[in-house]
């Protein structure tokens, strides 16, 4: 194992990071948040020192880095990034964060885009800490490790390499772009940003404030789900949602989809199966749920529109709410459920199993159920007219296998809890941070929050949500010999 080459890596991380909280810091200044400014004050010069330190140790590092090395740098490199983050919370001496393992948790929510929270008042918390919550969200979107990859002078020898960008890009197969490492992670973040900057502008158009349009566009580009209001989404005008809506559905699709379009190759957008299914099962769903809730609602216009804005935000596990859907009849709520299974794209920023993964597990259950009828007939598996590698197919199988059990246990656990919440409840808490979505069903539902879990019941969360976000494998690998 390249010690030194893994301490080196996580050293520019933590640089990164420190860098990251000096615009919190000065908004903090500028509205004279002391807590707040201290809390990022400190945290900027513990990350300093650690930075100094291991650099300091790690120094003539040898610059190889093997596929398994990489997994361990992501799986560190979260962890830290999360043990770091919650420090401002917890020095900014909030009653709401008086106790770290609340900040850590809220950290871990915002970097893995889960959106989960334990507070129960949003809108006191000062602007520095806002600005930092919706910001971990953006970041944590697209991957710091991968823009870290796009800042690298020279990707090759200095172990910035694709097993990085695999490790943490979601979906069940991650390649290149274009030819050269370094453009393979920069052209996402171009997009991201490009994207980003959008729905800032059209959230302006929609009369917000310049600081809540900012937190809010970082938020669903990151489709974490960080709201700056205890209300989420709901006391936004319908203009805000809609266009919040477009937005969330299009950072759940595919980022390299965006750049086959820059190329004009807009043959390629109608012939993706992924893109297919999920539009497809956006329309079904809002549907379904627009039908089933029609009598709720004033009119068939806001029905679909609080419809629509639910299923976008689930399926990409984005988790904003225009409404309470705890309330909606079980059958819109069996949708949600099985949305929030789902997910969005593979090489989007949305969690979740993937649609492309789903169909690949379809797809390998009918070759199965073909060669028990025809044992010698050859199978194969095509995605997008291109056959499927068997590596591809047995990496799908083993994150099916992973998942389902890693998501039994974990409600194990939590189920243990001494807060004895229902099954509804504890199943949903832990489908929701595994998948990043952020608000489950019952206790933990959209106008509610994770505050009352115990401490393991959170850290247990805190590993479904780090899991998730980078797809298992790599949190795994750290728990292995």
């Amino acid at each position: 194992m390249n010690y030194k080459m893994i301490g080196r890596f996580i050293a520019q991380i933590i640089l990164i990071e420190a860098a990251f909280m000096v615009p919190p810091a000065v908004i903090s200044l500028c509205n004279q948040e002391t807590g707040a400014f201290l809390g990022f004050l400190y945290t900027v010069c513990m990350l300093l020192a650690a930075f100094g330190i291991l650099m300091l140790m790690c120094r003539k590092a040898p610059s190889k880095l093997t596929a398994h090395e990489g997994l361990v740098c992501v799986g560190i490199s979260w962890i830290i990034l999360s043990l770091f983050g919650a420090l401002p919370f917890f020095f900014s001496g909030e009653a709401q964060f008086n106790r770290y393992i609340d900040c850590f948790f809220e950290c871990v929510s915002g970097f893995t885009t889960t959106g989960s929270s334990i507070l129960s008042d949003v809108e006191a918390l000062p602007k520095g800490l806002l600005y930092w919550r919706s910001f971990s969200n953006w970041l944590g979107g697209m991957g710091v490790l991968v823009f870290l990859l796009a800042l690298a002078p020279n990707a090759k020898g200095s172990g910035f390499t694709i097993h990085l960008l695999r490790a943490e890009s979601p979906g069940p197969d991650v390649g290149k772009i274009v030819p050269k490492m370094r453009n393979s992670a920069a052209i996402p973040y171009v997009i991201y940003i490009s994207l980003t900057v959008v729905n800032l502008l059209l959230l302006l158009i929609g009369g917000m404030s310049l600081f809540d349009a900012v937190c809010t566009a970082m938020s669903t580009a990151g489709t974490g789900g960080f709201g700056i209001r205890n209300s989420s989404f709901g006391d936004f005008t319908p203009y805000i949602q809609i266009v919040t809506t477009v937005f969330m559905a299009l950072f759940g699709i595919n980022f390299s989809v965006y750049y086959l379009l820059l190329l004009k190759q807009v043959k390629h957008l109608w012939k993706d199966e992924e893109i297919r299914l999920y539009l497809g099962i956006i329309l079904v769903a809002t549907g379904l749920i627009a039908w089933n809730i029609g009598s709720m609602y004033t009119s068939l216009g806001e029905a679909v529109r609080h419809a629509v804005f639910q299923v976008v935000s689930i399926i990409t596990t984005t988790g904003f709410a225009s409404t309470d859907f705890d309330l909606w009849p079980s059958f819109s709520k069996a949708i949600i459920l099985l949305l929030m299974i789902v997910g969005a794209c593979a090489g989007s920023t949305g969690g979740g199993l993937k649609c492309s993964r789903l169909i690949l597990i379809l797809r390998t259950l009918r070759r199965n159920i073909r060669q028990l009828l025809n044992p010698q007939q050859v199978q194969v598996i095509r995605l997008n007219g291109r056959v499927v590698d068997e590596r591809v197919l047995s990496n799908t199988n083993g994150y099916l296998a992973a998942y389902v059990l890693i998501l039994f246990v974990s409600f194990a656990v939590v189920s243990i809890d001494p807060i004895n919440y229902s099954v509804a409840t504890n199943f949903t808490a832990v489908l929701n941070c595994f998948n990043n979505i952020g608000p489950g069903l019952e206790q933990v539902g959209p106008t509610c929050n994770f505050y009352a879990y115990s401490d393991v019941s959170k850290l247990v969360l805190c590993f479904n949500m780090l899991a998730g976000r980078l797809e298992i494998f790599p949190i795994l690998v750290l728990l292995s010999r």
